[in-house]
């Protein structure tokens, strides 16, 4: 997808995630007070649930990421870590992947 905006939510991508009938998204990637904020931000106007990977997102400038994180969370994102979202995903010690996971 071309993306010109500082947000992912460019009309094509809209347009897939409509066609996936997807409610909950992960981000994660730089900025965090840029890309990953405009993003979660249209996301959760869109009604979705928006999970930020506090561990996986940065800025050149750390209050900037304080802030980023602040500002989503306040908006209606929820805030976890990698090592949590995967977890959250498996449900269970029973997934097949758990093994390789825990090692992380």
């Amino acid at each position: 997808f071309e993306k010109k905006l500082f947000s992912m939510c460019v009309e094509d991508l809209n347009e897939h995630l409509k066609g996936l009938k997807r409610s909950s998204f992960v981000l994660f990637g730089i900025e965090a007070h840029v890309c990953v904020q405009q993003t979660a931000l249209d996301l959760l106007e869109q009604g979705h649930d928006v999970h930020i990977i506090a561990d996986g997102v940065s800025s050149q400038q750390s209050y900037d990421r304080e802030i980023a994180l602040q500002r989503m969370s306040q908006a209606g994102a929820w805030l976890t870590t990698a090592q949590s979202a995967a977890f959250m995903l498996m449900q269970s010690a029973d997934h097949p992947n758990f093994k390789t996971v825990s090692l992380l």
